[in-house]
Parts: structure tokens; C-alpha cells; sequence
């Protein structure tokens, strides 16, 4: 049983390179009592890509999910940026 559900979605985007990335992953138990840790990228608005890494304890997931974490964001990934209303409410 997992303690902490662990999800995390983070984007990269850079105009000047056509660049519009997403990385997800999410530490979730399956039907055997194993804990996964499940990762999708890709370009956004495609389906990407899907791994999954199996483990028999929850602390070997949440050790690699946190170096894949800081993997990432020393590469530009960050949290999806918000999008602005301005005041007549157009976007």
C-alpha cells in the first residue's frame, strides 16, 4: 500500500526552438502489490511515450521519482504556466 500518492506533471516550452515538451509521472500500486512508478513525455497535445518501472518497495520508487525531479528541472522543466484573463476577460 502506498503511503503519499506521488504525481507530478511539469512542461518545457521554448518558442524560438518549437519546443513544447511534457513529462509526467505518477508512483501508483498495480493488481500484483507492487509499487510502479509510471512516466509519460512527449510533445504536448501527442500521445508520447509511456514507461514503467516496477518495484518492491515504495521508498525504491520515490528515490528514483525525485532524481528523475531534479533530472528534469535542471533541464528547463517547471510547473504548467497559468493562463492570464486579462480585464475584459478575453485570453
Amino acid at each position: 500500500m502506498i503511503a503519499q500518492r506521488y504525481q507530478l506533471y511539469v512542461e518545457r516550452t521554448d518558442a524560438s526552438k518549437n519546443m513544447a515538451r511534457y513529462y509526467a509521472m505518477s508512483i501508483e500500486p498495480n493488481l500484483f502489490g507492487e509499487t510502479c512508478l509510471i512516466r509519460r513525455w512527449g510533445r504536448i497535445g501527442a500521445s508520447g511515450q509511456r514507461r514503467e518501472h516496477h518495484f518492491a518497495r515504495e521508498e525504491e520508487a520515490v528515490r528514483l521519482f525525485l532524481q528523475l525531479l531534479r533530472k528534469r528541472r535542471s533541464r528547463g522543466y517547471g510547473p504548467k504556466p497559468l493562463i492570464r484573463e486579462d480585464a475584459s476577460g478575453d485570453r
